[in-house]
């Protein structure tokens, strides 16, 4: 299993890709060397982490929390992590003891199915124990509990928004008043001025034919 793991990793190194992790919440179960439990993980960034392990060996249990980095390897649903934390437990015979943790994984998320599973190296340096420092490896099956948020677009109420007009006239397109039309001269016709009409006569009243009248 060590060969098949550090192949991979190997193999990890000369990927690349855009982004890390398909899910946000996933929990199942953790296997490795003489212990096993459950483990649960979140997502707490784009490309960051944190999980949980419950686990139970033949002479002690523990629990551990660990922040891990993920990067992409060949895709979304295939990347690898490092991390590092703590944990605490009890040793029979022994009592409490606690420690510090580093692991190094990969994981994959299956394609079409809510399943993720992963394969990792966790070296531990424990205080209190009889062994002092520890290599673990182990395999986690998890199962997508919360996954991925899809943006949707936004789609207006009643059908595809249509654009709206430049001149925001509510009715429709607003009509613009049109421009004055140019004079064609010199390159046509010449418009001639239309001339004033002529003032009317001043009518005068001629004295001498009112005091002939008024002779007669």
């Amino acid at each position: 299993m060590k060969k098949v793991f550090i192949t991979i990793l190997l193999v990890a190194g000369a990927a690349t890709a855009s982004q890390a992790q398909k899910y946000r919440t996933a929990a199942g179960i953790r296997l490795g060397g003489d212990q096993f439990g459950a483990t649960v993980q979140q997502r707490i960034a784009e490309k960051s982490t944190l999980e949980g392990m419950a686990l139970v060996g033949s002479r002690e249990y523990s629990g551990t929390l660990l922040y891990q980095r993920h990067w992409p390897m060949l895709g979304r649903r295939f990347n690898y992590y490092l991390g590092g934390g703590g944990h605490i437990g009890n040793l029979k015979d022994q009592g409490v003891f606690t420690g510090l943790d580093a692991i190094v994984g990969i994981e994959y998320k299956v394609n079409g199915l809510p399943f993720l599973l992963s394969a990792d190296v966790k070296p531990a340096l424990h205080f209190n124990h009889e062994d002092w420092v520890k290599l673990a490896t182990g395999i986690s099956i998890r199962y997508v509990i919360v996954s991925e948020k899809k943006e949707k677009k936004k789609l207006w109420p009643f059908g595809k928004q249509q654009q709206e007009e430049k001149s925001g006239w509510p009715f429709g397109k607003k009509k613009e008043p049109e421009p004055p039309k140019k004079k064609l001269w010199p390159f046509g016709k010449k418009e001639e001025p239309v001339p004033a009409p002529e003032p009317e006569p001043e009518k005068r009243i001629d004295l001498n034919k009112l005091f002939k009248k008024k002779e007669n």
